[in-house]
């Protein structure tokens, strides 16, 4: 018996945005449109008549917000919603306001006219629509404040063997759906002399400097968008930015990133794959890997090669990860040393990296 598909609602006012987003979803076997809507009005029509799967919404729309609207739905009748939107600059902060009042993932919207981008949106909207019907929602009112399958190979060809040792330890993290909320819980309790961290979260360009920028001020550490050649520092965490790989680099007893191109790894740039090989070959057995809440198997392998190069591997647990596919496929790889709920991890962390 065939899996029924994913029924998805396109929630957007832009009449050539809905139509370029029903072509990328309805390409997948396993995702059907079940219908459009050019704002939250008619959007609520369409969910009187049948509740979707999966909404995708955009934030700035006419007579009701996507904010405004998403609030709604979360507090009335939980359903899974993805933030389509252009993320301008001036966005930036209403889409961290979605992840806080529910949406389970922000995309970047896809620009019509570029092929390459659109083959490359395709793979990255239908993953999200997967997480986001794979995701778990809290209850009514409850919140918190084409694809050719590259491997890492791609970015950064295997070693032989790590570098050796130094005394300093680094942290590497890779999350996806759910994990800017468990990031947030993560690095909200680490404390001024932390491990330096070097983190891979999906998500899009324009929207991962407004993410560090929020997790700096919420947290005793500093946290910022990685930059080429910045130093990985005890008290400093470091995320990815949208669209580019991220890599951990040594020279000396000196870790530092590296900001890279190049194509999809595991369907994603930034890839967790490309930073976990990365720290496998460069940190070795100095580093922790810690794998988190998200859809797919992107960092599997590559935390694999971490264990395998004397690294600690933790996995968050099924209970606490919104989408428990990126730990799940590493546990069932063999790559994982210990498997911990979301209030656990950071004691660990603490614990091996010193």
């Amino acid at each position: 018996m065939s899996k029924p598909k994913i029924r998805v609602l396109i929630v957007d006012d832009s009449a050539l945005v809905r139509q370029t987003l029903s072509e990328i979803l309805s390409s997948d076997p396993g995702i059907e449109v079940v219908g459009t809507a050019a704002d939250p009005f008619a959007a609520a029509e369409r969910i009187s008549e049948e509740m979707p799967d999966v909404i995708t919404l955009d934030i700035e729309m006419p007579r009701m917000d996507g904010l405004t609207f998403l609030r709604k739905i979360m507090a009335q009748h939980p359903v899974p919603v993805i933030i389509c939107s252009s993320l301008a600059e001036d966005g930036t902060q209403s889409a961290l306001k979605a992840l806080e009042y529910g949406a389970v993932d922000v995309i970047a919207k896809p620009r019509v006219g570029s092929k390459h981008f659109l083959e490359e949106s395709r793979a990255m909207l239908c993953e999200a629509v997967r997480g986001a019907a794979a995701a778990k929602l809290p209850a009514p009112g409850a919140r918190h404040t084409v694809e050719p399958k590259l491997s890492a190979d791609a970015i950064l060809p295997r070693a032989t063997s790590a570098m050796l040792e130094t005394t300093e330890k680094v942290v590497v993290v890779g999350a996806s759906t759910g994990g800017t909320e468990a990031l947030r819980s993560l690095l909200e309790v680490m404390p001024l002399d932390a491990p330096g961290m070097v983190i891979v979260q999906h998500m899009p360009e324009m929207f991962t400097r407004a993410f560090a920028d929020r997790l700096d001020k919420l947290c005793r550490i500093s946290v910022k968008e990685a930059e080429s050649n910045d130093t990985v520092l005890r008290g400093r965490a470091l995320i990815a930015p949208g669209n580019h790989h991220l890599l951990l680099k040594r020279s000396g007893a000196r870790y530092f990133v590296e900001i890279k191109d190049g194509p999809l790894v595991s369907r994603h740039r930034p890839s967790v794959d490309v930073l976990f090989r990365s720290a496998a070959r460069y940190a070795g057995s100095n580093a922790v890997g810690v794998i988190m809440t998200g859809m797919g198997d992107d960092g599997a392998n590559g935390l694999l090669e971490m264990k395998q190069a004397g690294a600690m591997t933790i996995a968050q647990d099924e209970a606490t990860s919104v989408v428990f596919g990126m730990p799940n496929e590493a546990i069932k790889r063999g790559a994982v040393d210990i498997i911990l709920p979301l209030q656990g991890i950071a004691g660990s962390v603490l614990a091996h990296a010193r």
